[in-house]
C-alpha cells in the first residue's frame, strides 16, 4: 500500500468525520440542553438533503440550495419543537423515543408525498468538482476537500458561539441548571426553540452537503444518525469539543479499517476470507472504540462526571 493511498483515506476519513459532526453537533445540543432524545434528528438532515435538491434544480445555484437547506431545516425544527417536543421535556425517554419515532415515519411519508419516491440527485458545482493538487503529488477531490473546510469552520464558529456569545452562556446555564435560568428570567421556551433549531439546521447543513456525493432519498437519515449518536456518545453529551473529536475518531477508524483489515487479514488467511473476516470486523470497528471508550471513561472522553 503506498503512503499517497494511506494519506487520501485519512484525508476521506476526516471528510466523513467533520460531515458527522455536523449531524452530532446539533443532537449533543439538543440532549445536553434539554435532555432530549431526539430520533427525528436524522429526517431534518432529509429535510435539508431535499430542499437543497429541489432549490438547485430550480435555480441552478448551488450557494442557494445550502441556504435553502439551513432555512427549511431550521423551520421545520422550530415548529416540531413548537408543536411536539415542548410537550414531552417532562416525559421520561420512553415517551420522547415513541414520539420522535413517529416523527420519523411523518417526515418520510410527508416526503414521498411531496417529492415522490424517486431519488433527487444534487450536482457539484463547477468550481469544486474534480480533483485538487496537494503536496506530495496528492490528486484528491476538490469538494471533498470543501467539506473539510466548511466542517472546521462550523466547529470554530460553534465553539465561538458556546464560549463568547451570550446566547451560548444561556445555553451552557441551561445545560447545568435550567430551573435557574429560569428562574433569572430568561425564556427557556424560547432558548429552547432556539437551540433546537440550530440543531436542525445543522442537520440540513449536513444533509445538503452529503446530497451531492450521494442521492437524495427518503430515509437517508436514519444510517447517518446511528453514527451520530455513537459519535456523541464517544465524545461525552452535550460537550461541541467532544462531538467534533468524536466525529473524527470515528470517521477514521471507519475509514481505515475498511482500508487495512482485510490486509492485515490477509496476512495469515486466504485473500478471500481475509476479505470477508477484515470487512465484517471493519463495520464493527466504530462500536468497538465506542465500548472501549466507555470502559475507560463512561461519561464520554469530554462529558462531564456527575
Amino acid at each position: 500500500m503506498s503512503l499517497i493511498l494511506l494519506i487520501e483515506q485519512v484525508l476521506n476519513g476526516l471528510q466523513f468525520g467533520v460531515t458527522l459532526f455536523l449531524m452530532a453537533a446539533g443532537l449533543t445540543l439538543v440532549f445536553g440542553v434539554m435532555g432530549l432524545i431526539n430520533l427525528a434528528h436524522g429526517s431534518l438532515f432529509m429535510v435539508g438533503a431535499f430542499a437543497a435538491a429541489a432549490v438547485a434544480g430550480a435555480t441552478g445555484s448551488f450557494v442557494l440550495a445550502l441556504g435553502a437547506a439551513l432555512a427549511a431545516a431550521a423551520a421545520a425544527g422550530a415548529l416540531v419543537e413548537v408543536l411536539v417536543i415542548r410537550r414531552l421535556y417532562a416525559r421520561d425517554h420512553l415517551d420522547q423515543v415513541l414520539a420522535t419515532f413517529a416523527l420519523i415515519l411523518i417526515f418520510s411519508e410527508g416526503t414521498r408525498w411531496v417529492f415522490g419516491s424517486f431519488p433527487l440527485y444534487l450536482n457539484i458545482p463547477a468550481a469544486l468538482s474534480g480533483p485538487i493538487s496537494l503536496p506530495g503529488g496528492i490528486e484528491y477531490s476538490t469538494y471533498r476537500l470543501f467539506l473539510i473546510g466548511v466542517g472546521i469552520a462550523v466547529a470554530i464558529g460553534l465553539g465561538l458561539l458556546i464560549t463568547r456569545s451570550r446566547l451560548g452562556i444561556q445555553i451552557r446555564a441551561g445545560e447545568s441548571d435550567r430551573e435557574m435560568i429560569a428562574a433569572l428570567g430568561i425564556d427557556i421556551s424560547r432558548l429552547y426553540t432556539i437551540v433546537f433549531a440550530l440543531g436542525a439546521a445543522l442537520a440540513g447543513l449536513a444533509g445538503a452537503l452529503v446530497g451531492a456525493i450521494q442521492s437524495v432519498q427518503v430515509g437517508m437519515g436514519e444510517p447517518v444518525l446511528i453514527l451520530a449518536f455513537v459519535v456523541i456518545v464517544i465524545g461525552g453529551i452535550g460537550s461541541i469539543k467532544g462531538a467534533l473529536v468524536g466525529a473524527v475518531l470515528v470517521g477514521l477508524t471507519d475509514t481505515l479499517g475498511k482500508l487495512l483489515l482485510p490486509g492485515m487479514f490477509a496476512l495469515f488467511m486466504p485473500a478471500s476470507s481475509a476479505a470477508t473476516v477484515g470487512s465484517a470486523l471493519a463495520s464493527m470497528a466504530i462500536y468497538i472504540l465506542m465500548a472501549a471508550v466507555l470502559i475507560w471513561r463512561p461519561t464520554g472522553l469530554f462529558g462531564v462526571r456527575a
